[in-house]
């Protein structure tokens, strides 16, 4: 069905009318320049001209028509659509630091880099988020809201994998990461919110600490998922001959474990990308999408037609004068 967003507007309709009665009237050049002696006569070419000034009037009057219409924001209704809403606000922080290069995860049976694996899973996970709020963090050195919260999951999707190692910088600053979520989170008005945080270190930077960080996080009622990445024991070549190391060695999981249970999340261990994707699928289970649904109507705007005839209009009745002029020269000259 057609609606006006801004019906009000149609009081402008008698606006030339209003400025036509209290504005001075201008002066006619011609009638200002020839005085015919007798009353009642007039030179042929004025009374064949007279008509051009009435077109023009009503050509700008339907100009003007048209121009309050399309102000008033003509809009055509679709059908009402049931969309999905769960009221959750979701940030997902992820860690950046220069050991996500560190190749000990695998995709498609081929070994990749740790942010590679967090950015084809953490990417499918969001676009399951159908009905949440969803925002992107990224932390280094220093964190750094990339997405804030919104519907549009797929700018987020398009924002992570568009990432880089190193981008927030080379180090961890987990407490910071924290601390912007918590930030972000206690802004909105719904109860439900949730960061899921991943990383394979330990805190080596940053204003704030993980603790203080945690009891923020616990006052304002924000649940905290901490997944740590990375694989027990990988091997690597030296000048000595290959030997296993343990890549993980710097992770604090006793500080992750610390804050999920302090805010009511959980800890997750990911030693390798399949481990990963079974987190993702655990926090769904977790945090379900709510089955309520919003009914929302499709709005198209249609105030580009009306808009289009007011130009059309307002050009004729600009123009029609130099035609006629063109029109009567060339009658003239024959």
């Amino acid at each position: 069905m057609l609606e006006l967003a801004w019906p009000w507007l149609f009081a402008l309709l008698p606006l030339p009318f209003v400025a036509a009665m209290l504005l001075p009237r201008a002066r006619s050049l011609i009638s200002a320049a020839l005085h015919l002696p007798h009353l009642g006569l007039a030179l042929p070419q004025q009374a064949e001209g007279s008509r051009v000034p009435h077109a023009r009037r009503w050509f700008a009057l339907l100009a003007w028509a048209l121009l309050v219409f399309a102000a008033a924001r003509p809009q055509w209704l679709g059908a009402p659509e049931d969309v999905p809403r769960s009221g959750r606000d979701l940030l997902l922080a992820v860690d950046t630091s220069g050991s996500m290069s560190i190749e000990d995860m695998q995709l498609g049976g081929a070994p990749v880099p740790r942010f590679s694996a967090i950015q084809a899973i953490a990417s499918d996970f969001v676009q399951r988020r159908e009905g949440d709020r969803v925002g992107l963090i990224l932390f280094g050195s220093r964190a750094y809201l990339m997405v804030p919260l919104t519907f549009d999951l797929k700018t987020v999707g398009t924002q992570l994998m568009e990432s880089a190692i190193g981008l927030a910088g080379r180090e961890t600053a987990i407490g910071d990461a924290i601390g912007l979520a918590v930030k972000r989170l206690r802004e909105r008005p719904q109860p439900q919110r949730v960061v899921v945080l991943l990383t394979d270190g330990v805190n080596t930077a940053g204003e704030l600490d993980p603790k203080k960080a945690t009891e923020l996080a616990e006052a304002n009622q924000v649940r905290i998922y901490t997944i740590g990445i990375g694989a027990d024991s990988m091997r690597v070549s030296s000048m000595f001959g290959s030997r296993v190391v343990n890549p993980s060695a710097d992770l604090d999981e006793k500080m992750l474990t610390a804050m999920a249970e302090q805010t009511g999340g959980r800890y997750f261990r990911a030693r390798n990308s399949e481990e990963l994707a079974d987190i993702y699928r655990t926090i769904d289970k977790l945090e379900p999408s709510a089955d309520v649904k919003q009914s929302l109507r499709p709005v198209d705007e249609l105030y580009w037609m009306p808009l289009g005839g007011a130009l059309a209009f307002g050009a004729f009745a600009f123009l029609l004068p130099a035609w006629r002029a063109r029109v009567l020269r060339g009658a003239a000259s024959v």
